[in-house]
């Protein structure tokens, strides 16, 4: 009897994983994660991967504000409600991502004219989506990139009609929403000294100052090749300010060319291994499994598995940064 070639590698998979997530818990870490929707936890493949190497789920589009309430108060749960669903039933953690963020936002939200009007609605959708899973969600990113490169506020509706208290607003009614979950601000760009992390640090200071309930700061780390060594240092430097601090959205754009790849796997090998030597860093989340689902495309060749979901150096790195 003929074997199909997908079938061939189910088998095959298991028997090769080296399970990153009990590997970083056992050096004290909480997760090791990856992005996840139904388009991933539907093929067989990345749910072996997921199930096996991977011990939390951040949805990449399910939970942001146009697949939750496309139209106001009018709320659609059925892919997030599928995440969460599978993460219990394997027992794992879920990052919810992203409450409040200029991107992927309906219209209406966009189109709000009025401070009171803006701020009843930024309460109503964070209070209804981390109600509905109140208790099932570790962590929030409540706040996603508000802050532009040079460490300023990011002009947005959120930022033009109520200024730096739009953040107070969404974390004051997450915390009331759920006082159980992290509550993250998340960003990218925070990967090396600079205005931004100097940005990012002075407005948790002012956040703290004021009394906003914020637990960590998500940095996002999409980086290129070769440009993985200054994020101990920054992730230290986040973790001074008191919260803990989590890489959200790790992948490292490359090739597939065999120079590329062992400076991709050096790369993530560095990343991993800063999480490690930073005690307040609670976790590494990949931007996805496979390079065939990468947000940047499969011939950026970013992730941990190829697009055959054959392991790749990228993934020998990290396990030789946990073991």
């Amino acid at each position: 009897m003929k074997t199909t070639t997908l079938t061939a590698l189910l088998l095959f998979v298991p028997a090769v994983l080296g399970l990153l997530d009990p590997k970083i818990k056992a050096k004290g870490k909480k997760y090791f994660g990856s992005a996840a929707d139904p388009g991933t936890i539907g093929v067989a493949i990345d749910v072996t991967i997921l199930t096996s190497d991977y011990g939390a789920y951040t949805p990449e589009n399910s939970m942001k504000w146009d697949a939750t309430e496309p139209s106001r108060g009018s709320f659609t749960f059925t892919n997030a409600d599928a995440l969460v669903a599978f993460a219990q039933a394997h027992g794992r953690l879920v990052r919810g991502h992203t409450l409040v963020w200029h991107n992927q936002l309906p219209s209406w939200v966009s189109t709000i004219t009025s401070a009171a009007d803006l701020t009843t609605v930024i309460q109503n959708h964070v209070t209804t989506l981390m109600a509905r899973y109140k208790g099932k969600i570790y962590a929030w990113d409540v706040v996603n990139e508000c802050l532009n490169e040079d460490g300023t506020l990011r002009s947005s509706v959120f930022s033009r009609l109520l200024g730096e208290n739009f953040i107070d607003i969404a974390f004051k009614a997450a915390r009331a929403a759920d006082p159980a979950a992290k509550l993250y601000i998340n960003d990218f760009n925070l990967d090396a000294p600079g205005a931004k992390t100097s940005g990012m640090v002075a407005l948790v200071g002012r956040l703290k100052a004021r009394g906003v309930p914020i637990d960590g700061i998500g940095t996002q780390t999409h980086i290129q090749l070769g440009r993985a060594g200054t994020i101990a240092a920054n992730l230290q430097t986040l973790a001074n300010t008191g919260l803990d601090v989590a890489i959200t959205e790790l992948d490292i754009a490359s090739s597939t060319s065999s120079a590329n790849e062992a400076q991709q796997s050096a790369d993530y090998a560095t990343v991993a291994r800063a999480c490690l030597a930073v005690a307040r860093c609670v976790g590494i989340t990949t931007w996805g499994v496979s390079d065939k689902d990468s947000w940047l495309g499969a011939a950026a060749a970013p992730l941990l598995w190829d697009t055959n979901f054959v392991r790749k150096p990228a993934y020998t790195g990290v396990d030789a940064a946990f073991t």
